[in-house]
């Protein structure tokens, strides 16, 4: 289902995805665009500037630090990647060039290439000159499939190194601090989950709940842990009174979870792993389906009710794909996007009346029947015209 071209690694710092689409982006600096100095250095990422005009900006980073590093330039959301020049090793300097229309930003140096690195905010101001999408439909292609990569890998890095924060707290005893790490972690994981499903048995190690385990098949991964931090009780539990896991079983899960999740980013960072159009549009079209199957009714998070910042995870992974797609079907099925565009915000306007994942969401038990048909009713609103994206795409 997943493969990547061998030449991603360069291509990343050709051509790219912006906000409102495909843009111009080049691995060399231009004559015409603005100069922006980096300098990496372990936990510091020092920009010459934290504005310029719209148009075509070079970064270019400097490694100081002793591991190899990344610099990206990330959408105002913090999820989606615009640009991204990768394998800076240290003592070396790499440069980038992106077109990128007015708004905000963020900088990132990723030491290590895990992680959301050391993050700085950034403007770009209206220059008067139009930045829109360029090249063939191949090259938008081409460039949304990159960027998407990017953003696969970026949100895996990340989710490695919560898990391991979140693990340390669980092994070590500290129940609080990893029932307060669990579901913010697990977002990273939601966002990308229909690439997870590609890899074979990789998502039932890391995210089947007990309903889905097959009798003698060893049941591991988040939910596993999940049940432990918030143990039921008998009458929840089919009638028996739950045991604890011991301080040797938590260590065994914790090892398989990370051994899991360490996989999962040796495959998305491979140098065979891409991505086709239609698995990202198809990707926007799974992440709802897995809103609908099991973050609405909350069967996902049985134990912890924590399925809200479940469902925010997946819608947010949703609208990245479908944004990297959107340009390229507005100019098939403009009326389809027009509904797509309104009904998604409609869904996200709706769920931040329940929070967010800084702020928190409640327990899903706590909503109300009416609270659940009403998402449950934005949610089906979305399907409809999102179902039809992918063969709006390829026809």
């Amino acid at each position: 289902m997943i493969t990547r071209p061998l030449s991603l690694l360069g291509v990343a710092a050709i051509a790219t995805l912006a906000l409102s689409g495909c843009v111009a982006n080049n691995p060399g600096g231009g004559g015409n665009a603005t100069t922006i100095d980096v300098v990496g250095n372990g936990d510091s990422c020092d920009v010459s500037t934290t504005t310029a005009p719209s148009g075509p900006v070079t970064f270019t980073m400097t490694n100081k630090g002793s591991d190899v590093s990344e610099f990206e330039l990330l959408a105002e959301d913090g999820l989606r990647i615009i640009s991204e020049k990768e394998n800076i090793g240290p003592g070396t300097s790499a440069s980038m060039t992106v077109s990128v229309p007015a708004g905000k930003y963020y900088t990132a140096c990723v030491p290590g290439l895990v992680g959301q690195g050391v993050r700085a905010s950034f403007t770009v101001t209206d220059s008067g000159k139009a930045v829109t999408p360029t090249g063939s439909e191949k090259q938008q292609i081409d460039a949304a499939a990159t960027a998407y990569v990017g953003y696969v890998k970026d949100q895996v890095g990340q989710l490695v190194t919560g898990t391991a924060a979140f693990l340390q707290a669980y092994t070590s005893g500290d129940d609080a601090t990893a029932r307060s790490l669990y579901p913010g972690t697990r977002a990273y994981y939601e966002r990308i989950e229909p690439v997870a499903e590609s890899f074979g048995d990789l998502d039932p190690k890391i995210d089947f709940r007990e309903a889905d385990v097959e009798q003698g098949t060893p049941w591991t991964g988040w939910h596993r842990i999940e049940k432990d931090l918030w143990q039921p009780s008998a009458a929840d539990n089919g009638g028996v009174a739950y045991t604890p896991l011991t301080s040797a079983e938590r260590a065994t899960l914790a090892e398989q979870l990370t051994t899991d999740t360490a996989s999962l980013h040796d495959k998305v960072t491979a140098s065979d792993f891409t991505v086709g159009i239609d698995t990202i549009s198809n990707g926007a079209v799974g992440l709802l389906d897995e809103v609908a199957t099991g973050k609405i009714t909350g069967e996902e998070e049985i134990w912890s009710h924590t399925d809200l910042y479940d469902f925010q995870g997946n819608l947010e992974g949703a609208r990245v794909a479908y944004e990297g797609v959107r340009d390229i079907v507005k100019t098939k099925d403009a009326k389809l996007v027009d509904q797509i565009d309104g009904k998604l915000t409609s869904l996200e306007n709706l769920l931040a009346t329940y929070g967010s994942l800084d702020t928190g969401f409640p327990a899903y038990t706590s909503l109300t029947d009416t609270d659940k048909r009403k998402l449950s009713d934005a949610v089906n609103a979305l399907s409809e015209p999102l179902s039809k994206l992918t063969t709006a795409l390829v026809a």
